[in-house]
């Protein structure tokens, strides 16, 4: 089959490599129909994310077609559409019957690499690295999808692949952040970053009840997206100071909720941007925390601070003093993948959301290179690409 493989950094290739097969009884096989480059694929592209191997095949945002079942699997049979969430999860461990999916005890087989780098196992992940778990991922013609019965969430019939693949990972993971603010009639949430993620927490957010939702980035497509899709209000970071404008619009108070939908490759303005890119080109802190600090500082006292963008190390000069003082509640992680692809499944059926709006380019598997490049610099109004093999 025809895969998307990591050759190093910033090097993709398209490559004949096996069709996947069945490996224990709880697998199936998908044949993908559509796929996605997602932020955090660029993290693991850019050489970001530890335990990257050459001729891993990239990519967590994917759906397709069942094509094969084994044994034990009892929910799906062959020529179901179903959505695969990025988050691998046995459904048995205390962790899934939570449902704190991205949580699991049992599904990442390198479990002793993220022991040792976090602490404690965390689930694996499709096509991101093997540090968590080294499965291939979702660009590709076919993947193998373990615990099919904890993962993949069924299409409904009616359902076009433009208007259900990002219930894979982006809208789940934007439905997840927003839900984290607790957002309250009336209240206020800033947002930073305008790709898919930050364009779907905005919209949550607005679903959930809140009063305004301000977008910061400084990409005029992304920011005219907000505006748009959300009714945002608009900072351009590269044209005025985030704090300050935050100021304004809220009545010199702050938000009531900030949420990062960048992550550990952010960008900005200022003395401590550049020292950021500095220390992390040289390996001194393994991810930027631009947004962070901007958060911490910005969201009004009391407030809540939800971390969607992917971070994977360390960061350096972490207000945590001023977040001490600010009494300001955090909630992060890597999207509970089945409970909120449900969830997002659920919205969307109901047409209460399209997220298709997202989809700005559509391309093959063997334009891969090129499609990550437009992705990584952001050109042509691209916020997310679709691939097809």
């Amino acid at each position: 089959m025809k895969a998307v493989c990591w050759n190093g950094k910033s090097d993709v290739r398209v490559e004949r490599t096996a069709d996947p097969g069945l490996v224990n009884p709880r697998d199936v096989i998908v044949r993908v129909t559509s796929a996605s480059i997602s932020g955090s694929d660029l993290h693991a592209y850019d050489g970001y994310v530890p335990g990257m191997q050459q001729g891993d095949i990239l990519g967590h945002e994917f759906m397709g077609e069942v094509v094969e079942v084994a044994r034990q699997v009892q929910s799906l049979r062959p020529g179901d559409r179903v959505v695969v969430p990025p988050t691998i999860a046995c459904g048995k461990c205390a962790f899934c019957q939570h449902e704190q999916f991205s949580l699991c005890d049992n599904s990442n087989p390198n479990a002793w690499m993220a022991e040792k780098t976090f602490g404690y196992p965390t689930a694996g992940i499709f096509g991101y690295s093997h540090l968590f778990g080294g499965y291939a991922g979702g660009l590709a013609e076919y993947v193998r999808v373990p615990f099919a019965d904890v993962g993949p969430v069924k299409v409904p019939d009616g359902l076009p692949d433009e208007k259900v693949l990002f219930a894979s990972d982006a809208l789940p993971t934007g439905y997840m952040a927003a839900e984290a603010c607790e957002i309250q009639s009336g209240d206020i949430v800033a947002v930073w970053g305008c790709g898919a993620i930050g364009q779907f927490a905005m919209k949550m957010a607005s679903l959930f009840g809140a009063h305004r939702v301000i977008a910061i980035d400084r990409v005029p497509e992304r920011l005219q997206l907000a505006r748009a899709q959300s009714g945002a209000h608009l900072v351009n970071y590269d044209e005025t100071n985030v704090f300050e404008a935050l100021r304004d619009l809220t009545g010199g108070a702050g938000p009531d909720a900030c949420i990062d939908a960048v992550g550990l490759e952010a960008h900005g303005k200022g003395p401590g941007a550049i020292v950021d890119l500095a220390r992390q080109a040289a390996y001194m802190e393994t991810d930027r925390p631009t947004v962070l600090r901007q958060m911490i500082e910005a969201c009004r006292k009391g407030g809540k601070l939800s971390i969607a963008g992917s971070y994977v190390g360390m960061v350096d000069k972490f207000p945590i003093g001023v977040a001490f003082n600010k009494g300001l509640t955090f909630k992060m992680g890597q999207v509970h993948g089945r409970k909120y692809s449900r969830l997002a499944m659920e919205r969307i059926s109901r047409g209460e959301i399209d997220p298709s709006f997202v989809a700005t380019h559509k391309m093959t598997l063997d334009e891969a290179p090129r499609a990550f490049e437009m992705f990584k610099r952001k050109q042509n109004g691209c916020v997310r690409v679709v691939m097809a093999a």
